[in-house]
């Protein structure tokens, strides 16, 4: 026995280090399944962190987005909630990208100076240090403490991890075409499946599309802004069968959207196609003065002599249409609806909390409950109770409400950038192809995103927030391609 023993021992420092990681992470595991806490794995991911550092750590990059879309909210010690496995990949890689940047390995070294200074990088980092500074102002500490450390692990992975492993738009398409192919198997696998029972009926959607969608808003605005990508990867794709398997993944993108019932989002991909029009036609500067005059005017007509009080709904009318979605589609223009009409209750709300505090506003992530001393009763609806604690359904008005006019100022300034940005690139990158493709896909589902956010809060939800960053910092490293004059074949 002494023999065996001997015989099994660890030969060297490197094999010791694996057993101990591999005790590390049986041991996390066998304790996480007996007391239902994910978060007894931490550690033992901690350790796989700091050997992908030393290693190769941009398979760490895509396995999070290959596996985002089975990510799903479990809770954690103390009542606190975690997306797993999105969130522990997500702190790993806020770990693993700036000790990269540091050591500065190989094509991991240094960033140009101009990605550094570029416009679509400071001001997010300024939307950040402007959150830390209304932590002092906001009316829970701790929740914008929690928001602010938040963003530094959507930010940290998504812009500077991008910047550091996309490299050429091949890095661009395995990203995306990661994603893509997890969202169509979770599709595949899990929601089509469940929503055939019930007849693909306008329902059941929600329960479908749990527990991996949290409702059916997110699942429909994930299809929706996956679309231009999976068509982007399928244009990009070497050989005949690789393209007919991305169509196929479209294809069953585009049916999970369909079926999902969701006005937004079924109408952001004609917006996206319109919008298309506007890049080569060069109206993006128009597009955007005519949205900020239109959000003004609509802002001071309803404001003065409180005339908003006119479209307050009839309590006993605004209705929910179950699997009728004809109806449901017929009461949103009349005013109606229980979802449309429970916005403009939010919407009122949030006027009212930024007249009280417009220069700090409440703080990051304090809408709810704090929205609720500022309702106004003409308003309210039968959904009214708010049992899933969601916001303003408006991205825009939910960071002037918690975060005054410089946040709000910040965010606008962000959103115009990143299409004038858009824009100059689409035509710049017009004699590099490869460098096109991604200008315009990045763009369009760009678009779909910034819509769904005059109607839903979606930035801090990790299968949108993420793409966008994302998204961001390609268009920054696609500036550089075109700077550089890079020809990808």
């Amino acid at each position: 026995m002494r023999q065996l023993l001997l015989r099994l021992r660890p030969a060297d420092t490197a094999q010791w280090i694996f057993l101990g990681f591999l005790g590390l992470l049986l041991g996390g595991g066998a304790l996480a399944g007996l007391r239902q806490q994910p978060a007894l794995l931490l550690p033992a991911l901690a350790l796989v962190g700091v050997g992908l550092v030393a290693a190769e750590w941009r398979w760490l990059y895509y396995a999070l987005f290959l596996t985002l879309p089975f990510s799903r909210e479990m809770p954690l010690v103390g009542g606190l909630m975690m997306d797993v496995p999105s969130e522990p990949f997500m702190l790993l890689l806020t770990a693993c990208a700036p000790l990269a940047l540091l050591l500065g390995r190989g094509s991991l070294g240094q960033l140009p100076r101009r990605e550094w200074q570029h416009p679509l990088l400071v001001l997010p980092v300024l939307l950040l240090l402007w959150s830390a500074v209304d932590i002092g102002f906001s009316v829970d500490k701790v929740k914008s403490f929690k928001y602010c450390l938040a963003k530094v692990w959507y930010l940290t992975p998504f812009v500077l991890g991008t910047l550091l492993l996309v490299r050429r738009p091949a890095d661009f398409w395995r990203v995306a075409g990661c994603y893509v192919a997890g969202t169509a198997a979770v599709l595949l696998l899990w929601v089509l499946p469940r929503h055939y029972r019930h007849g693909f009926d306008f329902e059941h959607v929600n329960k479908a599309a749990l527990p991996y969608f949290a409702n059916h808003v997110i699942y429909a605005t994930v299809l929706a802004l996956l679309l231009p990508l999976a068509l982007g990867v399928a244009a990009h794709a070497a050989r005949r069968w690789q393209r007919y398997l991305w169509w196929g993944a479209a294809a069953v993108l585009f049916f999970g959207l369909l079926t999902s019932y969701t006005r937004a989002s079924l109408l952001s991909l004609p917006l996206a196609g319109l919008y298309w029009l506007v890049l080569r036609w060069r109206l993006t500067r128009l597009v955007l003065a005519g949205a900020a005059l239109a959000g003004l005017g609509a802002a001071a007509y309803f404001v003065s002599g409180d005339k908003f009080m006119r479209f307050a709904p009839d309590y006993e009318k605004t209705v929910w249409h179950g699997g009728n979605f004809e109806a449901h589609l017929a009461s949103t223009y009349k005013l109606q609806d229980v979802s449309g009409m429970e916005r403009v209750y939010r919407w009122v709300a949030a006027a009212r909390m930024i007249a009280d505090k417009p220069v700090t506003g409440s703080g990051p992530s304090t809408f709810y409950p704090e929205y609720k001393r500022y309702t106004v009763s003409g308003f309210r609806t039968y959904v009214s109770n708010n049992r899933e604690h969601s916001t303003t359904h408006n991205y825009f008005l939910l960071t002037l409400a918690e975060q005054g006019v410089p946040g709000f100022v910040l965010f606008c300034v962000l959103v115009g950038t990143l299409l004038l940005t858009a824009e100059r690139l689409y035509h710049r990158s017009l004699p590099y192809p490869a460098v096109h493709r991604v200008v315009l896909a990045a763009t369009l589902s760009l678009v779909v995103i910034i819509f769904h956010l005059f109607l839903n809060e979606l930035i801090e939800v990790d299968k949108i927030g993420s793409m966008f960053f994302v998204l961001l910092a390609v268009l920054v490293r696609a500036g550089t391609w075109v700077e550089d004059e890079q020809v990808f074949g």
